[in-house]
C-alpha cells in the first residue's frame, strides 16, 4: 500500500460550511499548516492541512456531501497553551485543562463548525 507523505491509513475528511474559515482555525487554531487546495467554481473542492503528524482533508459542503461535525483527539505539545490558542481563534472551552487518570492533560473545545477538539498533552509516556 502507498499512502502519500503525511497521511495515515485513516485520515479524517471536513465537509463545513464556509471552508476558508474552518481553514484558517485548523492553522491559526492548531497550528495546522495549509498543505494546498484545489478550488473548483469558486468553493474548495479539496484542502490538505498538516495537524503535527496528521494531514486532513477539506472540503465546503454541499447538498450531496452536506456539513457534518464529529469529534477529534488532538495530541499537543502543551494543553494549556493549546486551548488558549484554540479559543483565541473562536473556539469555545466547553473542558476545562486538567490532568486525567489516563495520563494525558486534556482540555476541549468546540470550533464554529460544531466540531468537538479533545486538546491532549500526553504526560505518561507508557500505555494507559
Amino acid at each position: 500500500m502507498h499512502l502519500p507523505p503525511g497521511f495515515n491509513t485513516v485520515t479524517p475528511y471536513f465537509f463545513v460550511s464556509d471552508a476558508p474559515a474552518f481553514i484558517t482555525f485548523l492553522v491559526e487554531g492548531l497550528g495546522g499548516v495549509e498543505l494546498g487546495r484545489h478550488v473548483r467554481d469558486g468553493r474548495i473542492a479539496n484542502a490538505h492541512v498538516r495537524l503535527g503528524t496528521s494531514t486532513v482533508m477539506v472540503s465546503e459542503a454541499s447538498a450531496q456531501y452536506p456539513a457534518m461535525p464529529a469529534s477529534y483527539y488532538l495530541y499537543v505539545e502543551n494543553a494549556d497553551d493549546a486551548m488558549v490558542r484554540a479559543v483565541k481563534a473562536g473556539a469555545v472551552a466547553i473542558l476545562a485543562v486538567s490532568d486525567m487518570p489516563y495520563g494525558d492533560r486534556q482540555g476541549g473545545v468546540r470550533d464554529k463548525h460544531e466540531n468537538i477538539w479533545w486538546l491532549s498533552q500526553r504526560l505518561n509516556p507508557g500505555p494507559y
